[in-house]
């Protein structure tokens, strides 16, 4: 690893995080109205079709219905409220939406994603697996269902999307000395108690732009009704998912516990003296009406503490002379040696890595949370010390790890501003790829032609 500056986590890159709310009336035009609610989901046509246009591009039911058993299979696995078949449907049509608007900005602006490119994503994938590429095609359509041309659109669309996000937002984010010193003031709880952490449950009731003063009072009084059934103590989870627009209702509108710090001004001022359980708004913002409540409160004080790794790794960078599964294959060699005794890391990373770390036997030294990318530094935590990774892809090249220690280390003043760096970075680079999301699927126009099904 070369760079060792914190750089971006890319959580705020996985795009159901940055799914807008549902299509306002001023950006979809329907051509066909909703069929009413029915207990039993309606007769299953076997031809496909057309379920949405977005700027004259297709999106199928069959592309639907595909991602829907996919997220619904993920939201299984994570447990808790499940949503309801229409309301899955309708989540996963603004996703595929929302995919759409900004794949063809994509195009727009020039970014392509090769088939060399791609190869070298699946053998990624399939070292990680610790597979062959032949053998991880095999379990794909095996244990997964899915076949080879699909995960490779699939690998397409995350690649192009990822450039296209870092690009437009990510790469412009800037962090000043003077966002620094704001957020370690406004930590203290002395002037803000920002050691507050919460877990809010969100409803929103989104409000498009240009809306008539008529439509601005029909939609907060749906988000009157929402905070009465709230406040009556209806399940949240249910409200949200009959009532909020916002993407976090098919987890029963609760973010998370986070820190006060990473959720908007707006909510923290509206909830930060009200008890677990309290109710607040319905707030009014840009984006609409927000109900929110309070599900869990905790005040901790600035951590001062972390967790450090100390590892070494030996990087090979592909190149016109090394491909990327040439340097998978050579790593996964030198795994083999270091495992049956016959080499020893440090004397491979000597001779072989292409690291600055490589003289010291690839010592990377003692890191703190974030110093490293986050790919690398998920594939090091997750390793115990003594404990070899499988050849690891990053922006940098590819990677064999070892973890040789930890600690508990207080932070010095320097390593606190560089932690505080982190999370401002993060804060500021959510926030926007939201609003720029949601700029991209506001210029779309799309229009709703018949209602998904399963």
């Amino acid at each position: 690893m070369t760079d060792r500056t914190s750089l971006l986590r890319p959580s705020a890159l996985a795009l159901a995080a940055l799914l807008v709310a549902g299509p306002t009336p001023a950006q979809t035009s329907r051509a066909a109205a909703p069929a009413p609610a029915a207990a039993a989901a309606p007769a299953a046509r076997t031809a496909d079709y057309i379920v949405a246009l977005v700027n004259s591009e297709p999106v199928t039911n069959s592309e639907i219905r595909r991602r829907a058993q996919r997220v619904a299979q993920q939201l299984a696995q994570r447990g808790g409220p499940q949503p309801t078949r229409d309301q899955l449907l309708a989540e996963v049509l603004e996703l595929l939406i929302t995919e759409r608007a900004q794949m063809q900005y994509a195009t727009e602006v020039g970014i392509r994603v090769s088939e060399n490119e791609i190869d070298e994503a699946e053998r990624a994938v399939a070292a990680q697996n610790q597979l062959s590429r032949d053998e991880f095609r095999r379990r794909l359509v095996r244990d997964a269902g899915t076949d080879v041309a699909q995960f490779r659109a699939d690998l397409r669309r995350e690649l192009t999307l990822q450039r296209l996000q870092e690009r437009e937002v990510i790469n412009k984010v800037t962090v000043s000395e003077a966002d620094i010193d704001n957020h370690l003031r406004d930590q203290r709880p002395a002037n803000n108690p920002d050691a507050l952490e919460l877990n809010l449950g969100h409803v929103l009731v989104a409000v498009p732009e240009g809306a008539s003063e008529t439509q601005v009072q029909t939609l907060k009084a749906k988000a009157d009704e929402a905070a009465r059934r709230v406040r009556a103590g209806e399940d949240f989870a249910v409200v949200a998912r009959e009532m909020s627009d916002a993407p976090e209702r098919s987890r029963g509108g609760t973010f998370g516990m986070r820190p006060a710090s990473r959720l908007p001004e707006l909510f923290v001022n509206g909830v930060k003296d009200l008890p677990v359980g309290g109710v607040a708004g319905p707030l009014r913002s840009p984006a609409g009406f927000h109900v929110l409540k309070v599900v869990e409160k905790r005040t901790a004080g600035v951590d001062a503490t972390v967790t450090q790794t100390r590892a070494r790794h030996i990087l090979l960078r592909p190149s016109a002379q090394l491909s990327q599964a040439q340097a998978i294959e050579r790593l996964n060699a030198y795994r083999q040696q270091i495992q049956s005794g016959q080499a020893r890391f440090e004397d491979l990373a000597r001779e072989h890595s292409a690291d600055g770390s490589a003289p010291g036997g690839g010592d990377l030294g003692w890191a703190s949370p974030g110093q490293f990318v986050p790919e690398f530094e998920q594939a090091m935590d997750s390793l115990k010390p003594g404990e070899l990774s499988a050849p690891l892809v990053s922006r940098f090249g590819v990677h064999l790890i070892r973890v040789d220690e930890r600690r508990q280390q207080a932070l010095s003043q320097r390593d606190q501003r560089e932690a505080v760096r982190n999370i401002v970075r993060e804060k500021k680079a959510n926030e926007a790829l939201e609003l720029w999301a949601r700029d991209i699927r506001a210029r779309a126009y799309v229009e709703i032609r018949e209602e998904p099904q399963l």
